[in-house]
Formats: structure tokens, C-alpha cells, sequence
């Protein structure tokens, strides 16, 4: 599928309970400086006004600029995978949209202003740093910054980009389209970064912040920098969540052994292989492999994880 001269964006709304704050969203993608949008949600089975809240806004913005489906019903995950992956949604780029953000006015055209500069075969994915706000929107901070280039293998082990800012072509949502919607992964984010990169596509990191991220108690997926957090996550590590999610994903990558680049097949064989090696072979596997995590921080745990065979 070629780019026209104004490449349309299909956002991809995924809502769940979403009243408290969803208007406020959609009320920042009304107000994108990009025009060339239409936005698909796939509620969840919300119980509270979120329906009410798409129906009112439906009316407002026209029928064809907001269509309305219903969700599978198995978690975020699955749920963001189903819109990227129907096949009557058909536009030049996709944007994931979370229910309770506040997106820059220029979050769009910034993406496909960079969009644009790749070959409309090459699988392209623009993601960035995000402004952390709680549940009032009040500035709280920024989402870590990463200066390492974006790769597959990277990707691996770390996601660097939140769903939320992401937008990519139609080339790599083909990629999504060939892996299926019931792909068994962690995150519909990290899984979209691995499928990109793998896959001979380009990955860009946009440094300056594309959007208010809120944090709040009902978020599903958050961004807490504290040291509870990081104990948090430790104590994730300790219980296996981080090498079955590591599992999860290599196996949902084998879908796509055929479009992998050769590089990137022999990245994951020799990470998968590493994984069930005792010690010093699971040590000296992952260095060969390549993989790694962007910050020294983020290294340490990733060796730490290597050590106690939890990778």
C-alpha cells in the first residue's frame, strides 16, 4: 500500500472503564495539528459511560471519522492485536492510542513528517519519550531517556517505546497481520518494536516527549521510577515473569522466522539457546548473542537476570 499525498493515520483507541478520563483524550486528537486522521475504538466491555462517552463524540466528529467495535475481552494485549490486526482498517499509518493520555497537538504530524522519509516497503515504526502526569495532569516527571540506537537486539529484552506514542506503516503492520492477532505476547508495544527491527524495518526514537502520559491508580500499565518500583520489578525477576516473558515472545517471533533478517534469526537462536544453558555457556551465550538493555542500570539487571537463570 503506497502513502498518498496526505497519508490518512488510523488511531487505534483501545477502552476499557475509560470515562474519567477519556475525554480529555479525545478531545487532544481533535485538537492535532495533522488532520489526516480517523480513529477506530475497540471497547473492552466497559461497564461505566465510556460507550455513552464514544457515542457522544461519534455524533460530534461524524461517523466515518470514529468507528466503534467491541473487544475480545482477554486484556489490553489482545485487544490492541485485534484492531491492529482487521483487515477492514486500511490507512498508510496506525497510531496506538491509550484511553486516559493528553497527546501533544503535534504528536501526529511529527510522526509522519519522519514516516515519510522512509521507503513505504520498509517496515517503519516512530516512538518517543514521554511527559509524565498524574491523575490531574500536572507535570511529574519524564519517562527514562535512551540513547542507544534502537535494534533488535535490544528489543529483545526492553521495550523503549510506550505503546501510546507509537505509530508505524503499512509495511510493518503487515508484519502484525502475518504474526496474527492471537499471538501469545507480553505487551502489544514491546511485541510491535521486536516484530519492526526484526524484521529488517527502522525504528526511530524520538527524544522529545510526543505526549502527557498519565499516571494514575487504574492504570494498567504504568511508568514509576521510585527504588519500590525497582524492588517491584525485582521481585518479578525472582518469580520467573521476566524468562516467561522472554519465553512468550521468542515463541511468537518464530511465526515470523521467514521475514527475520538472517542477523536477527541468529540473535534470537543464540539468546533462546543461552537461556537453557547452565552458568558459565548461559554467560558467555548471551554475550555472543548480543543482546542487551539501553542504560548501565538496565545491563546490571539483565546480567543479574543471566545469573540467577531467569532470563
Amino acid at each position: 500500500m503506497k502513502p498518498s499525498t496526505t497519508p490518512t493515520v488510523a488511531i487505534l483507541l483501545c477502552t476499557y472503564n475509560g470515562q474519567r478520563y477519556l475525554r480529555d483524550q479525545l478531545d487532544s486528537v481533535a485538537a492535532q495539528t495533522y488532520p489526516h486522521w480517523v480513529m477506530w475504538a475497540s471497547d473492552d466491555g466497559s461497564q461505566d459511560d465510556t460507550l455513552s462517552i464514544l457515542a457522544e463524540y461519534r455524533a460530534k466528529w461524524s461517523q466515518e471519522r470514529l468507528s466503534v467495535v467491541h473487544g475480545p475481552r482477554s486484556g489490553f494485549v489482545a485487544n490492541f492485536l485485534s484492531l491492529a490486526c482487521r483487515v477492514d482498517i486500511q490507512a498508510d499509518y496506525y497510531a496506538y492510542s491509550d484511553q486516559d493520555d493528553v497527546w501533544y497537538t503535534d504528536k501526529l504530524q511529527r510522526a509522519v513528517a519522519w514516516l515519510r522519509t522512509v521507503s513505504d516497503d520498509v517496515p517503519a515504526l516512530y516512538c518517543s519519550r514521554t511527559q509524565l502526569v498524574n491523575a490531574d495532569n500536572n507535570e511529574v516527571g519524564f519517562s527514562p531517556l535512551y540513547s542507544s540506537p534502537p535494534c533488535f537486539a535490544n528489543a529483545l529484552t526492553q521495550n523503549i517505546g510506550s505503546g501510546n506514542t507509537m505509530v508505524f506503516n503499512h509495511a510493518a503492520r503487515l508484519l502484525l497481520l502475518e504474526a496474527g492477532g492471537d499471538v501469545d505476547v507480553v505487551a502489544h508495544d514491546w511485541w510491535t518494536y521486536m516484530v519492526v527491527s526484526g524484521c529488517a524495518g527502522k525504528v526511530f526514537y524520538d527524544t522529545e516527549p510526543s505526549l502527557c502520559y498519565r499516571q494514575h491508580d487504574a492504570n494498567v500499565v504504568g511508568v514509576d521510577l521510585s527504588w519500590l518500583a525497582v524492588v517491584a520489578q525485582f521481585r518479578k525477576l525472582w518469580r520467573g515473569h521476566f524468562r516467561q516473558g522472554n519465553g512468550q515472545n521468542i515463541q511468537a517471533l518464530r511465526r515470523l522466522q521467514a521475514r527475520l533478517t538472517p542477523e536477527s534469526w541468529r540473535t534470537l537462536e543464540t539468546f533462546d539457546a543461552a537461556r537453557h544453558r547452565w552458568l558459565i555457556p548461559r554467560l558467555l551465550g548471551l554475550f555472543q548473542s548480543g543482546v542487551h538493555r539501553q542504560r548501565f542500570s538496565g545491563q546490571l539487571s539483565l546480567l543479574a537476570a543471566a545469573i540467577l537463570k531467569k532470563i
